[in-house]
């Protein structure tokens, strides 16, 4: 089996961004993980692998909580490893 990365957009506002992005890690199969402002700039990305510890995840989620404090709406984009057979 091959693996496809497939990429998904989620608009979220400021106040539901860190939450939303730990639901989306805790989902599993992240590549990477970027968070966008309403002009479509990227503010942050980083790259999950499998098996990340929650430890190594915690200095990225307290940049995302910084950003959130910062933006009204954003958009987090999402890269997801699936299998072949699953597209």
């Amino acid at each position: 089996m091959s693996e496809k990365i497939r990429v998904e957009e989620f608009e979220v506002t400021g106040e539901k961004l860190v939450a939303t992005v730990k639901q989306i890690i805790r989902g599993g199969n992240i590549r990477r993980v970027t968070i966008r402002n309403e002009k479509g700039e990227s503010l942050i990305e980083f790259p999950l692998t499998l098996g990340v510890a929650g430890a190594l995840i915690l200095p990225q989620l307290a940049a995302v909580g910084a950003i959130a404090a910062l933006v009204t709406k954003c958009s987090i984009v999402v890269e997801k490893v699936i299998e072949e057979d699953e597209a």
